[in-house]
């Protein structure tokens, strides 16, 4: 009988323990996928996943609101990317004004932080573009209301830190968000951001290409801009049989005779846009005894003779509608080269647009963010090239600024980067960084000097090398 009882009380205890630990299990919660967590939100669909060593990396659509403040007028498929390594690191919010790459990249941030990156495209860029296209509703409002759901459907599954990021329009686009929705972010580096408060007061564009450089450089560039235009009739030969042979056509920009004087106006731009000092030995020193070949290979090399073409300018369409309603757009005079050569001058975005779009500029929509930066910024940093004419007219900060900065790197262009930095200031830049993102490690809070990028430089992730594009747009 005792030994029964015994037997009894051990087959007990024993189902006990396993009813325990089954229920123990079961109410360990199982680990949801990040795929799976990111398919969760509403109107986010996957397009697809590609791999890369200690991430994951997802290609994305998003479905967005036509008009943020109609929402119930039509929706649009917006694309995004996820670079994911890890919930518990910071987020870097970047853009870049225009398409999104679908190929895993890190920006700078992004490598300083150690953290997950979301990318996304921007609104009417292709195939982030309603169909039909109302174009009334591009604008930097909406756009940055694109940003704040975004940021809103994400925030949940990566809870820690976030820093806004951009270079060029892109950085114009961190700056606009900020504006508009300041409290998303933990901070902003918007690098090579243009700021035209006045769009028809671009004086500083002039005083730039009269000083950069050196002497040499620029007499050898005007050189070769003035004596293309000099030699426009069999130029223009070689441009005609180059269209015909490509099947390029001129309806937007309205000739041929258009097209060849706006890329050999941009000529100049374009080099210290994306050149140095040091490329200046490939320019031809003596243009007027230089061949037509010598000549035009170089116009074509830097400011391309595909771009002012119908088909060059189509990708870039929602670019020069924004310059030509909201951003404004660069206006440069050309005192080495006498006004019989030039037909056009620098034309207005309204030539880039087919004419069926209808452009009204704003003028008060850069004031209001160049006063709202000035006297409100905060956690914000710009950075600028001292060769780029872009950041000729840049973003300043007023008596409202806190923990905000504009630094300047030497000699480099529109690809300036907190790594072009001067020692001390590349180590405060990385710093406030680090402390925006909330990850500094101690020594850096109590020795902002030893600041250093968290993640080793990743030659395929962190490229540095500015994509090559047409000039006269950042």
């Amino acid at each position: 009988m005792r030994k029964a009882l015994r037997w009894l009380l051990a087959l007990v205890v024993l189902i006990g323990t396993v009813s325990t630990a089954g229920a123990a299990t079961a109410a360990e919660p199982k680990a949801v996928d990040i795929k799976d967590r990111l398919l969760s939100i509403p109107g986010m669909s996957l397009i697809e996943e590609k791999p890369y060593t200690g991430y994951r990396f997802f290609v994305l659509n998003y479905t967005q609101p036509v008009d943020h403040r109609r929402p119930y007028k039509g929706t649009f498929q917006q694309r995004i990317t996820v670079l994911h390594k890890d919930v518990s690191r910071p987020t870097v919010f970047y853009t870049g004004g225009y398409s999104v790459s679908t190929n895993p990249s890190r920006r700078e941030p992004t490598q300083i932080v150690d953290g997950n990156q979301v990318s996304m495209e921007y609104r009417y860029f292709t195939p982030s573009r309603p169909e039909p296209a109302d174009w009334s509703k591009l604008d930097i409002w909406q756009a940055a209301s694109d940003q704040h759901r975004i940021f809103k459907a994400l925030k949940p599954i990566y809870s820690e830190n976030w820093i806004s990021t951009g270079g060029s329009k892109g950085g114009m686009t961190a700056t606009y968000y900020e504006r508009f929705y300041p409290r998303d972010m933990d901070g902003v580096v918007a690098y090579v951001a243009p700021n035209d408060v006045v769009n028809r007061e671009d004086s500083a564009y002039d005083r730039f290409f009269a000083r950069v450089g050196t002497e040499e450089c620029r007499d050898r560039l005007n050189g070769v801009q003035r004596e293309a235009l000099v030699r426009r009739a069999p130029l223009k030969e070689k441009y005609e049989a180059y269209a015909a042979e490509n099947g390029y056509t001129f309806d937007t920009i309205g000739s041929l005779d258009r097209a060849y004087e706006a890329v050999v106006l941009d000529y100049v731009w374009g080099f210290w846009q994306y050149s140095t000092v040091k490329d200046c030995a490939d320019i031809p020193a003596d243009a007027k005894n230089a061949t037509d070949d010598e000549i035009w290979n170089s116009v074509d090399s830097i400011s391309g003779f595909s771009f002012y073409t119908d088909q060059g300018l189509a990708p870039y369409t929602p670019y020069y509608y924004q310059a030509g309603t909201q951003l404004g757009a660069p206006t440069i005079h050309f005192p080495h080269i006498e006004k019989k050569y030039i037909r056009y001058g620098y034309q207005p975005p309204r030539n880039f647009v087919p004419r069926d779009i209808d452009m009204r500029f704003q003028p008060w929509a850069m004031r209001d963010v160049d006063r709202w930066v000035r006297h409100n910024a905060r956690h914000m940093l710009f950075v600028y090239g001292e060769n780029d004419p872009w950041g000729a007219e840049p973003f300043r900060l007023g008596h409202g600024a806190r923990d905000s900065y504009v630094l300047t790197a030497p000699g480099m262009n529109h690809g300036a980067n907190v790594a072009g930095l001067v020692p001390e200031e590349k180590a405060l830049a990385t710093a406030r960084i680090l402390d925006w993102a909330d990850v500094a490690p101690a020594e850096v809070r109590e020795n902002p000097s030893a600041a250093e990028p968290l993640a080793k430089f990743d030659a395929k992730l962190d490229k540095r090398d500015v994509q090559r594009e047409p000039a006269l747009r950042p």
